[in-house]
């Protein structure tokens, strides 16, 4: 059995005003991997201390969660190669969800991701005098707002999808009209064929606006992470194990469907297993400069993974230590 547990932090300077803080500007836990990384940690020590159990346990530090795809190079690299797995979970926190409680749901439960980058090339001017240039920074604001059509008009209504675009660059001064401009965003999806939908109509959409308005449009679309996936049998048995923890009442084996992203989807499209989210209280969303991973979590989850250890590889097979 594997347990995975992520441990890096976001280019995000940290706002909580807290003592045991950020000290590096710009870099912040606003994921609350740190706090992941303690709840392996804290398996791991218990089930060392005990050894309740009768098989082996693979305990799986992850480096480069955030957009970097270090789930997928650790599998390409041979992570279940040579460590061969029957089954493999993670965890993350949860803000919104109460302190003690899981949730999670079989079959697909967080989105695919791609990121999308169009490179505008129009033409310079004063500011003053645009008509003796071809402004970009208008072409990119018109693509902006035409790529919102795809999720509202070519993806079924009843299928999910998300185009956001996160940052526009364009130009160095008040009263210059650049030579060129720059999207950059992120796309989400869970069915392969919205996927397709999403590209064809992006670079579509980019390149014949550009066109349109006389200038050219570079469009790069890159996927990175596939859906999560959590497979029946394992998502079952961790649900149950969960129930074991805190009662079935803090247990939600139907959670709404997650348009964030994680590249765990990576190893469980290899070995079958299942990613649960524990409750994280009434803090700041993830991703958020006031975010703070909520230490009370930390009981229930090392539990939740020791006890799945446990129950895996009950005492009675051999090979189970004192």
């Amino acid at each position: 059995i594997g347990l995975r547990a992520d441990m890096d932090a976001l280019p995000i300077h940290e706002e909580t005003g807290l003592p045991h803080a950020s000290r590096n500007p710009g870099r912040m836990h606003a994921c609350g991997h740190d706090g992941h990384t303690t709840m392996l940690l804290g398996a791991a020590r218990y089930l060392a201390e005990t050894r309740n159990f009768g098989g082996t346990v693979y305990l799986i530090f992850q480096p480069a969660e955030e957009n970097l795809g270090g789930g997928r190079a650790m599998v390409e690299e041979g992570l279940f190669r040579r460590f061969p797995m029957e089954r493999v979970f993670g965890m993350h926190n949860w803000p919104g969800a109460p302190e003690g409680q899981f949730w999670w749901r079989e079959g697909p439960i967080m989105a695919a991701v791609a990121n999308l980058e169009v490179t505008i090339a129009g033409k310079g001017a004063h500011g003053a005098m645009p008509h003796q240039g071809n402004d970009p920074v208008v072409i990119a604001a018109h693509i902006v707002t035409a790529l919102q059509s795809i999720p509202a008009r070519n993806v079924g209504a009843v299928d999910a999808a998300v185009i956001s675009v996160t940052r526009i660059e364009g130009g160095d001064a008040y009263n210059v009209v650049p030579d060129q401009a720059a999207i950059r965003g992120t796309a989400r999806w869970f069915k392969p064929e919205v996927l397709d939908i999403i590209e064809t109509n992006m670079r579509r959409i980019a390149a014949s606006i550009a066109q349109g308005f006389g200038a050219t449009a570079e469009i790069d679309f890159r996927v990175s992470f596939a859906p999560l996936v959590n497979a029946t049998d394992e998502t079952a048995f961790a649900a149950d194990v969960a129930a074991e923890i805190g009662g079935e009442a803090n247990v939600n084996r139907k959670r709404d469907l997650i348009m964030a992203s994680e590249d765990f989807a990576f190893m469980l499209e290899k070995v079958p297993g299942a990613y649960i989210h524990v409750g994280n209280g009434d803090s700041a969303n993830l991703h958020n400069p006031a975010y703070d991973f909520n230490d009370k979590a930390l009981p229930f989850a090392a539990a939740m993974y020791a006890t799945l250890v446990e129950r895996r590889f009950a005492t009675n097979r051999p090979g189970a230590g004192s």
